[in-house]
């Protein structure tokens, strides 16, 4: 618990953590604005890929949270900057959102509805998904030897107000239960989210901490990049799953709440 008095760099996981689908946690408002009286930095780290930033600025307005660009790292962040150094001049098949097409366009990336033309397949949380995505991909993988195959992330479910819903994770499963084949992971528990964080704000490790309400994802992620991994009660994570997990975080709290009079 004494760790945490001494991070500047805040990086929070969103749905189940500072709220859960559209209901704010009664702490998070009081939350952020300590952080920012004690000269910290907070910044919302999140693996659906579904929704834009932009999106995510909308969304946090309608529960009162004033966010601008930079208060983002996020798994199509990531994505981009991995495509950018390692596969720039593929032809994507998304199995994504518009809006994560918009973003890869933006970047100017090459999407194509073609099966026969594509040489990457990116998955995403695809909210929008199809059968003929579904079906165009396992194609691909079974007919191309050379295809590119990256997913945004893994997380299995998304969290609602009444329960979950498939989440990129359960998209790949079935994906593997056909083609047998695995997707390179970009998004958390892989390293490249705080790193990005950490490159952007100029804040070190020892100063850094990741929060969230999944050890297979936030707390692993932590984990995977060095920095203290603190676990929050208030989402998905139940007692059980946190005795049966071979990754233990750093820090186990009720919820984000306890944060506050540790700052005070």
């Amino acid at each position: 618990m004494q760790r945490i008095k001494n991070i500047k760099l805040f990086l929070f996981d969103m749905d189940g953590t500072l709220y859960l689908g559209n209901n704010l946690f009664s702490f998070t408002k009081e939350l952020l604005a300590t952080i920012k009286e004690n000269d910290g930095k907070y910044m919302f780290m999140t693996n659906n890929s579904s929704k834009s930033v932009a999106d995510y600025i909308k969304k946090l307005e309608k529960l009162g949270i004033n966010a601008k660009y930079d208060d983002f790292i996020t798994s199509t962040q990531a994505t981009i900057y991995y495509l950018k150094n390692n596969c720039d001049n593929e032809k994507i098949y998304l199995c994504g959102t518009n809006s994560l097409k918009i973003e890869l366009l933006e970047e100017g990336f090459t999407v194509t509805e073609n099966p026969d033309e594509a040489t990457l397949i990116l998955m995403g949380n695809d909210t929008e998904l199809t059968f003929k995505k579904l079906y165009d991909i396992s194609k691909i993988l079974q007919t191309k030897d050379d295809v590119k195959y990256i997913a945004t992330n893994l997380d299995m479910v998304c969290p609602t107000e009444f329960g979950s819903v498939p989440d990129c994770g359960s998209f790949c499963e079935m994906i593997y239960n056909c083609t047998g084949k695995r997707p390179i992971l970009i998004g958390k528990p892989e390293p490249i989210m705080p790193i990005l964080a950490m490159k952007r704000t100029g804040i070190l490790k020892e100063n850094t901490a990741v929060f969230g309400d999944r050890i297979y994802t936030d707390i692993k992620c932590g984990l995977n990049s060095g920095i203290l991994s603190v676990l929050v009660m208030s989402g998905e994570t139940t007692k059980e799953i946190l005795e049966n997990s071979k990754d233990k975080p750093d820090v186990v709290l009720n919820d984000c709440g306890e944060i506050i009079n540790l700052l005070k």
